[in-house]
Formats: C-alpha cells, sequence, structure tokens
C-alpha cells in the first residue's frame, strides 16, 4: 500500500508537467488558427485577441480561390512529389539494406562506414552539381526533379539495416532449405516482418519531402509545377505586411495533411522507432 501511495503522486506530477508542456506547445498552432478566422484589424490590435471576435471566412476563401496562389494546386503538387519520392526511397533502400545486413562481401563494414559518412555532407555542397545534373537532363521544372534526386537516402538504408539485422536468421534457413535464393529470402522473409520499419520510414521521408523548402524552391519556376512550401514561402513574402490571416490561413491549410497522417500512423510510427531502436546483432 505504501508503495502505491509513493506512486500516485509521481503518476499525478508527470501528468500535470506533461499537460503544461503539452499546453505550450499546441498555443501558438491555437493562435494561428484563431487569427485566420480574424480580420487584418483584429490580427493587428494591441492588446492581441486570442478568440476573434466576429469569425470570418474571408482570409480561407482568399487563400482558395485567389488566381495568383492556387493552394490546392501547390497542395496537389506535394502530394504527388513526396509520394512518388517516398516510393522511390523505399524501392532503392530496402534492397540495399537487405544487402548490408545479410550478404557477407569483402569491405561490408567498411563501404557501409563510408556510406553513413555522406550523412555529414551539407546538402549545399551537391547543390551546384545536383542543379547542373537537372539542367542536362532537361528535368528542370518538373516532378521528375522534385522525386528523383536523392531517393538513394543514407538514412533509409541505415534505418532498414539496423532492422533486418534483428530478425531471426532461422526464418531464412528454413526458406533456404525450401529452395529460395537471396531475392526470395528477401521478399518472401524479411520485406513481410518488417512491415513496420518500412512504414515508419515511408513516414518519415514523406513528412520531410512534404515539408522541404530549398530543393524545390532552386528547380521549380512555374505555377503549375511550385509545391506548398515554396508557396507558402511567396505568401508570406506577398502579403504578411498587408494581410496576416491570409498567411495563417495558408498556413494552417497547408498542415491538415500532416496532422492527418500522423493520426492514421501513429502507431506505426510508434511501433517502428521502438523496433529500429533496439540494435542489430
Amino acid at each position: 500500500m505504501k508503495s502505491e501511495r509513493s506512486i500516485l503522486p509521481q503518476h499525478t506530477i508527470t501528468y500535470v508537467f506533461l499537460t503544461l508542456l503539452g499546453l505550450f506547445v499546441v498555443f501558438p498552432m491555437l493562435i494561428a488558427v484563431s487569427q485566420s478566422f480574424m480580420t487584418n484589424q483584429e490580427v493587428n490590435r494591441w492588446p492581441p485577441q486570442i478568440i476573434p471576435v466576429e469569425p470570418t471566412l474571408q482570409a480561407v476563401r482568399s487563400v482558395l480561390t485567389q488566381q495568383d496562389l492556387r493552394l490546392d494546386l501547390w497542395l496537389r503538387n506535394s502530394l504527388i512529389a513526396a509520394t512518388g519520392y517516398t516510393a522511390a526511397v523505399l524501392v532503392l533502400c530496402a534492397p540495399a539494406a537487405f544487402a548490408f545486413a545479410r550478404l557477407k562481401f569483402p569491405g561490408n563494414n567498411l563501404l557501409f562506414g563510408f556510406l553513413l559518412v555522406t550523412i555529414m555532407i551539407p546538402s549545399q555542397v551537391t547543390l551546384i552539381p545536383n542543379y547542373l545534373l537537372m539542367r542536362d537532363l532537361q528535368w528542370l521544372d518538373t516532378f521528375n526533379a522534385l522525386v528523383f534526386p536523392g531517393a538513394a537516402n543514407v538514412f533509409g538504408v541505415f534505418l532498414l539495416r539496423q532492422f533486418f539485422m534483428q530478425v531471426p536468421t532461422d526464418l531464412e534457413e528454413a526458406a533456404v532449405l525450401d529452395g529460395a535464393g537471396y531475392f526470395g529470402r528477401f521478399w518472401h522473409v524479411i520485406l513481410p516482418l518488417s512491415r513496420n520499419a518500412l512504414t515508419a520510414l515511408g513516414i518519415f521521408v514523406f513528412l520531410f519531402h512534404y515539408n522541404d523548402l530549398f530543393w524545390p524552391f532552386i528547380v521549380t519556376n512555374s505555377l503549375e509545377t511550385r509545391t506548398l512550401p515554396v508557396g507558402l514561402a511567396i505568401l508570406n513574402s506577398s502579403y504578411a505586411g498587408q494581410y496576416r490571416p491570409m498567411v495563417l490561413s495558408g498556413a494552417v491549410l497547408s498542415s491538415i495533411p500532416i496532422l492527418i497522417v500522423y493520426i492514421i500512423f501513429q502507431r506505426q510510427i510508434i511501433q517502428g522507432i521502438t523496433l529500429t531502436g533496439m540494435g542489430g546483432r
């Protein structure tokens, strides 16, 4: 009984702390949502208002209907580019991770170490060569430039390799006895058991590419291929000083797909992180 009584206050303190921390994190988001339903005069009023006096959808309608913004088109472009990039990363990284985890060849660990070193290379160093390559391939201002560069993701190879090394070798030996080769072991044994890790990697890559601003800003020029982060940056530079609720409305609307992804795949994200963090053997 004493131990239960001593544990209860500790849990209460933990819950109170986590609640306050959650409110601290969520408060700026709630302010952005609230001010997106305000008029420009209410947003600029001092002291600032938290709840709109007369809620209006004027800013939301302007973002969705104004011809030089096309938020719906930018959202579609971001979803297409992020989905294509995620698929390319999974297709390329899974076989590479299997090779480093299961195939025994001279220099395996050394080559993998060199591969990890490339993570420390800043993206700005490879910006000009990648841009020149896109120009020579005539991929500038196309979805190809948004999908294929960087699809050979080193982080993805590392994450999947760590998980593949945890899969018991007994399962693969049973497949070998049934006549399965390397591809059969990879396709019929490793991949079905790695669904959580693949899902977690896919979500991480999707969210990163969906929010990427730097590379799409360099390789896209037209309204038809512009992604959502680039469009929001232009929206902010054009309307932040004149009509802030429009900028906030664009930011709130752009965050909805991310929230949906988190809500749907929350369990897979947690399971994938937990399993891949256990280490190889």
